[in-house]
């Protein structure tokens, strides 16, 4: 009987005349790899339809590299072609309205308090140790796990935020009311809304932008919202209606650095030279630019120089243009260049700090910021070796600059 089995088994078949066995082999093996096959498309669905039932907020609001932008703004953070493309730190408060976006602006804003100031921006922190003696009263904002987005039309959502009706910011801004102006500038006007799901949040106006081709603006746009990074303010969304062009932030309730340097917070007290310099480090290193300047509105060493006109604002805690002060004064890069070769670089230092930065220190980020405004375009680093820079113990000019002046000499 067992033989027999055997020689069925060996018979020969029609189909390529392949043996009993081979067949069944082959058979079996196509079955396994169909259950294998089906299981996994299982799996597949089960995990593909729990990333999408993740609410918006569960996105990490902090990773090491790109990974989240926190969307803090205490004044104007706004993203303009013009002046502002990539917030650095945008928050929007109720009194100042700054920004910052990776490509400052150094146009003096006009705030709620009749003050101006220029391209400065917003900076959260953990650590507490950046304040001086008011640095308790002012303590940074947690991470919320709380979207803003939550709650709102699933139909308006985009992949990164939120498609607003003009409608819907109107409601929220009580029809864009004067009372609800947190800032205002040549980039357009801010404004404190608040959605219909009770999240409070910053509309920025447009008005430099005004007509802009629909494609052009959402590519922009959307070159924006997808960044990431712990560093940088996040973009909620954005409208675009008939001429309307506008942009929503996250509504941070925090101070900023130019109001920490000269305005409403500085009652609190003083940012220490410590905290100052790990708020322009953590600018520098969430500097987007250079992949997005391909479209043509953005230039790298343009915003280098802006970078450093904010470097010296937080060096010496004064406005960038001041009419207060005598004709020599009043440009502060200028001011600052002539300090510099009078060999007087000790006397630039903010006053109002309590510890004073160290000679090595305060020469590094003088160095720096001297560096960054380079009146020749062509002579300012790239914002990769301001990091570098900043970081050194020692003045660092990287070896690439180096390299280039000893070839030039």
């Amino acid at each position: 009987m067992g033989s027999g089995f055997n020689f069925d088994l060996s018979k020969k078949t029609h189909i390529f005349h392949l043996k009993v066995w081979v067949l069944v082999t082959i058979f079996l093996g196509i079955f396994i790899l169909l259950v294998l096959l089906l299981l996994w498309c299982c799996i597949t669905r089960k995990t593909s339809r729990k990333k999408n039932t993740l609410p918006i907020s569960l996105i990490p609001n902090v990773s090491g590299e790109i990974k989240e932008i926190r969307i803090d703004q205490n004044s104007a953070n706004h993203v303009d072609r013009d002046s502002d493309i990539f917030n650095v730190q945008e928050k929007y408060g109720e009194k100042d309205s700054d920004k910052l976006l990776v490509h400052f602006k150094n146009d003096k804003e006009k705030n709620d308090d009749g003050s101006t100031q220029s391209g400065s921006f917003n900076y959260l922190d953990k650590d507490d140790s950046a304040l001086e003696s008011g640095d308790k009263n002012c303590s940074s904002h947690p991470i919320t796990v709380a979207s803003p987005l939550a709650g709102l039309p699933e139909l308006s959502h985009l992949g990164w935020g939120h498609w607003f009706t003009l409608r819907d910011l109107e409601v929220a801004t009580n029809k864009f009311s004067k009372d609800n102006i947190i800032g205002e500038g040549g980039y357009g006007i801010v404004y404190r809304g608040q959605l219909i799901n009770g999240a409070t949040v910053a509309v920025k106006r447009l008005l430099n932008n005004l007509g802009q081709a629909e494609k052009e603006f959402r590519v922009e746009v959307e070159a924006i919202g997808h960044v990431r990074h712990k560093n940088l303010v996040r973009l909620l969304g954005y409208c675009i209606e008939g001429t309307h062009r506008l942009l929503v932030y996250e509504y941070v309730n925090n101070g900023n650095l130019e109001q920490w340097l000269h305005g409403a917070m500085s009652h609190h007290g003083h940012l220490t030279w410590e905290g100052r310099m790990k708020i322009l480090l953590g600018t520098a290193k969430a500097y987007v630019a250079p992949e997005y300047a391909s479209s043509g509105f953005l230039n790298e060493k343009s915003d280098v120089y802006s970078f450093g006109v904010v470097l010296v604002e937080a060096i010496t805690g004064r406005d960038p243009v001041d009419d207060s002060l005598p004709v020599h004064e009043k440009n502060l890069v200028d001011w600052l260049k002539m300090m510099v070769a009078a060999k007087r670089s000790e006397e630039v230092v903010d006053p109002s700090l309590e510890t004073r930065p160290s000679t090595s220190a305060l020469k590094r980020a003088l160095l720096t910021a001297l560096r960054c405004v380079d009146p020749n375009a062509e002579q300012r680093p790239a914002m990769s070796q301001v990091v570098r820079m900043l970081e050194s113990e020692e003045y660092p000019i990287p070896r690439e600059g180096r390299k280039k002046q000893k070839e030039k000499h």
